[in-house]
């Protein structure tokens, strides 16, 4: 076992635990009060659901929950519920995820449950027609829903021809066309145990957790087909997208291409951006859009590192009468920041804060775990929480121009607006 001390929560020491048959989690061991959380995800998600099967993913993890072994949905909620155990799954562009949060006293019950439920799900014709039902109740609402309507138009374009430009959670006419002989065939080809990470939280042993981890996973299969999706770059930049939608309000959603999780100027990327607009009520953009001139509510820009492609994302919303304007004064900023940078002032005020700000992610169990996940899917290495803050202090007013001027390019974006905007035209 190696391990490395939590700088955000010096008390705490992350542990790399590994199973007889060789299952790794990265452990927290905290016997505060007696919980035990824990995430866990596997590598693949939506992206590898055929053209014709969009939302096969999604629709499978909601199914995991719907009965398992000798108990049906019912059954195996009150199961759940008996022994207060909560146990939940969900599928993304580029994973498949869950989620068990228990009391040390019905361990054993949370990993048995959550064995059958990986191992054993039985996908019930009546369940299946039950979460399909509830899905495509989703997605209709959806289709009048100008947030889902702006960023479904935005990726469409930007990812033409690649799974990114699919909804995740399928469409009306794909989803009545998933049968249970495809979730069956995507359980077995999806879930392998060479594609699972693992964080742990709460008052349970390195020893304990390995061998609930053999007895939860061990029954998978060791290694299944491997992601074959390519990757990919957004496209679209200086294209203007219109989708007309009859509501008082406009959203905009804006996006380019960004920088992978890897690349050098990453950590002043991030920090150039908590200063264009992720930084709420401090950013350039909440003072230009929202303050100064009250064109929006809210207004944010943020650094999207999904497996295959790297983005950059800028959202709004704003009456139809100033849409016009509020993406001038928003693209307007993004060129200000991309040829001049952030002042020195604030690069150290964004410093302090990222750096301060920090320790929030480890304030519960379940914050720690989901971040351990990220962390081992983003493949930073057990020592990234001890060497992020001194990573973050070493930018300097260089690095973050530099890494502005990389980020934001020539300031073109692909513009995607649902709503009816006056004086704005799709291009």
């Amino acid at each position: 076992m190696s391990s490395v001390t939590v700088s955000a929560a010096p008390s705490t020491r992350i542990q790399e635990v590994v199973s007889p048959l060789g299952i790794t989690a990265w452990l927290v061991e905290d016997y505060t009060v007696p919980l035990v959380s824990m995430d866990f995800a596997f590598i693949g998600g939506s992206a590898r659901d055929p053209d014709d099967k969009a939302g096969l993913s999604y629709l499978t993890s909601g199914l995991f929950d719907e009965g398992a072994g000798p108990y049906d949905a019912q059954a195996f909620q009150e199961k759940l519920d008996d022994s207060a155990i909560e146990l939940g799954f969900n599928s993304g562009r580029d994973r498949f995820e869950g989620s068990l949060r228990t009391l040390v006293a019905n361990l054993d019950t949370a990993f048995a449950m959550l064995a059958l439920a990986l191992n054993e799900p039985r996908f019930d014709e009546d369940a299946i027609q039950r979460v399909k039902a509830q899905i495509s109740a989703g997605l209709k609402r959806a289709e009048t829903d100008p947030d889902s309507v702006v960023w479904r138009a935005l990726n469409r374009r930007a990812y033409a021809g690649h799974p990114y430009g699919r909804p995740d959670k399928g469409t009306l006419s794909t989803l009545p066309g998933i049968t249970r002989a495809d979730i069956v065939a995507a359980h077995k080809a999806r879930l392998s145990r060479s594609a699972l990470r693992i964080a742990a939280v709460g008052a349970i042993s390195a020893s304990d957790l390995a061998k609930a981890l053999d007895r939860a996973f061990g029954g998978l299969p060791a290694g299944v087909g491997t992601d074959s999706i390519t990757d990919t770059v957004m496209q679209g930049a200086g294209e203007r997208l219109l989708s007309t939608l009859n509501v008082p309000q406009s959203t905009v959603a804006m996006g380019r291409p960004g920088l992978p999780r890897h690349d050098p100027d990453f950590m002043a990327a991030n920090i150039a951006n908590h200063i264009l607009g992720g930084g709420s009520f401090t950013s350039r953009l909440w003072q230009e859009v929202r303050e100064k001139r009250g064109l929006a509510y809210s207004v944010w820009s943020q650094m999207s590192t999904a497996r295959h492609a790297a983005a950059f994302y800028v959202g709004t919303a704003t009456s139809n009468e100033r849409v016009g304007e509020s993406i001038s004064i928003i693209t307007a900023e993004i060129e200000k920041m991309a040829a001049k940078g952030p002042t020195v002032h604030e690069l150290k005020r964004a410093q302090q804060y990222l750096i301060g700000a920090y320790a929030l992610r480890f304030d519960t169990s379940r914050k720690i775990a989901s971040h351990l996940v990220e962390i081992q899917i983003e493949n930073l290495g057990i020592d990234y929480i001890a060497n992020r803050n001194n990573l973050m202090a070493a930018v300097t007013e260089a690095d973050a121009k530099r890494a502005a001027r990389r980020l934001l390019g020539d300031g073109k974006l692909l513009i995607s607006v649902a709503g009816q905007p006056l004086g704005y035209t799709a291009s």
